[in-house]
């Protein structure tokens, strides 16, 4: 099993810490990893992408031309690599700030109104948790508990919002429990 995905947005959306995040959970569970982010000069505001690479095989290369999964938290970002998906492959979609789908007829789409379900766990800063729950919930490289566990070692020295992140990881993985 080897999984690549792709997590982009703007800078001060949180994509390199869902990366961050996912890549700490899945070491804490076993897995091989590697984790390469990718920024602009500027610190909120600019273009932020990172790939995430877990799999149970020795990992060969961190590029991931053409991941298996794409989380686009705004628009540019899905114009941006959508192109990239794997046929086959899965989008997340932030439907709070991204009002198209994917164009592509090879790939599915999963809407996430990840703003919107932030809110309702606390804050708006969370949504990228959200996002975060709803692709473990959907794909299962990840129990919930075990994103929530590398939640809480790549944001060591942050415990303040650890009940906020805990709660949007549940959020979105609920989501899609739901069947939305």
């Amino acid at each position: 099993m080897m999984v690549r995905t792709t997590f982009a947005g703007f800078g001060g959306q949180g994509v390199l810490l869902m990366g961050y995040v996912l890549a700490h959970g899945a070491m804490l569970k076993g897995l091989n990893v590697t984790y390469l982010p990718a920024y602009g000069a500027e610190m909120r505001g600019g273009t932020a992408n990172c790939t995430v690479t877990l799999s149970d095989e020795e990992i060969a290369s961190p590029v991931a031309s053409q991941p298996d999964i794409l989380v686009a938290m705004n628009a540019p970002s899905l114009e941006r690599f959508e192109p990239t998906v794997k046929p086959g492959g899965l989008i997340f979609v932030n439907a709070s700030l991204i009002e198209v789908s994917p164009q592509r007829s090879d790939v599915s789409e999963v809407r996430v109104d990840a703003v919107k379900l932030a809110r309702e766990v606390g804050s708006d800063r969370a949504a990228n948790m959200v996002m975060l729950g709803a692709l473990v919930g959907k794909t299962g490289m990840l129990e919930v508990e075990e994103a929530v566990r590398g939640m809480a070692e790549a944001t060591k020295g942050k415990e303040k919002f650890f009940d906020l992140n805990k709660a949007a990881i549940e959020r979105g993985a609920a989501f899609i429990c739901e069947g939305r």
